[in-house]
């Protein structure tokens, strides 16, 4: 007759601990951080400014090269995507976009702002974006219970646009952005508690960038991020290097690039992991002036994007 089966279980477990085979401690969950690590992966989307003004339909070829699923649409001052599909006609985009095997997942509109950006709900609803990325409005360095009153009215006079939004099928991704009421950590966690609440389509649109000018490192940001969670839509492999407001050599001004410059974003990714992040994330600089391409022709900038994205996969 056979061992019951629990006993040849036994049996097996002590051959393997005598062999050296396995732990003594409690078997691990079947789940593990190790293999979310590798079932991870980041959904890139590339953000049009990077190459500055070049024609779109030179750029969406681009995409492949660089991972990219889908493109984020700029307009001018810091592109002129946004202009240039209106010159060419929505249905003619359409088309190129279908030859490219690509779409527009995101139109980001910070000269519109969060209380215009309806302006533009018909173009995102068109092609189907799924967020429109802007700031905040509001009085700025407020702290406590003022920033969260500011925060509530900031999301009432939103109201009417979040409602259309809803209808469209559009989320509003709210970037941390410098000299903004949403700027610090604390005004991120009042605004997606308080949209939460609410059941608004407000997410947050993650740039550790602005988060490094305040001051916080990537212990911080990673915490952040943790406490955020499912709330960030879109993250921006962008940090701060050298800053991107004065002219300077260029090798500095990379310095805003993942692999290039000090911020640890292995702490970032990890954090990213934990959460099951599942947005978008865009590889991301600024150059200065504004408008141009981060480096002086097509093949140099996807070259760049290139090596960004392969150091931000070999962190998980």
């Amino acid at each position: 007759m056979n061992p019951p089966m629990s006993s040849r279980r036994d049996s097996i477990k002590k051959l393997c601990l005598a062999g050296g085979y396995l732990s003594s401690q409690p078997f691990m969950p079947l789940f593990s951080q190790e293999s979310q690590q590798k079932t991870f992966r980041l959904n890139y989307v590339l953000s049009s400014c990077m190459y500055g003004t070049l024609p779109l339909d030179s750029i969406l070829g681009e995409l492949s090269k660089i991972n990219a699923s889908s493109i984020d649409i700029w307009p001018r001052i810091h592109a002129n995507h946004r202009e240039q599909i209106d010159k060419l006609g929505w249905d003619k985009t359409k088309e190129l976009l279908a030859q490219h095997g690509t779409s527009i997942s995101v139109v980001t509109r910070y000269d519109l702002g969060p209380l215009k950006i309806n302006k533009d709900y018909e173009f995102a609803s068109y092609f189907n974006a799924k967020f429109m990325v802007c700031g905040g409005a509001g009085p700025k360095n407020l702290k406590g219970e003022n920033l969260k009153m500011a925060i509530r009215s900031f999301i009432k006079k939103m109201e009417p646009n979040l409602h259309l939004a809803r209808e469209q099928g559009i989320q509003i991704a709210i970037e941390n952005h410098s000299n903004n009421l949403i700027n610090s950590p604390d005004s991120l966690k009042w605004l997606v508690d308080i949209a939460h609440k609410q059941k608004t389509p407000i997410k947050v649109a993650l740039a550790p960038y602005h988060l490094e000018s305040l001051g916080l490192r990537a212990d911080s940001i990673s915490n952040l991020i943790l406490q955020l969670g499912e709330n960030i839509g879109v993250f921006y492999a962008w940090q701060h290097g050298m800053g991107c407001h004065t002219v300077m050599p260029k090798h500095q001004e990379l310095l805003q690039m993942p692999g290039r410059g000090a911020l640890d974003f292995q702490k970032l990714i990890q954090a990213l992991i934990k959460v099951k992040f599942s947005g978008l994330t865009s590889i991301f600089m600024h150059p200065v002036p504004r408008g141009i391409p981060i480096l002086p022709s097509k093949h140099l900038v996807t070259h760049e994007i290139q090596q960004a994205r392969g150091f931000l996969e070999n962190l998980y």
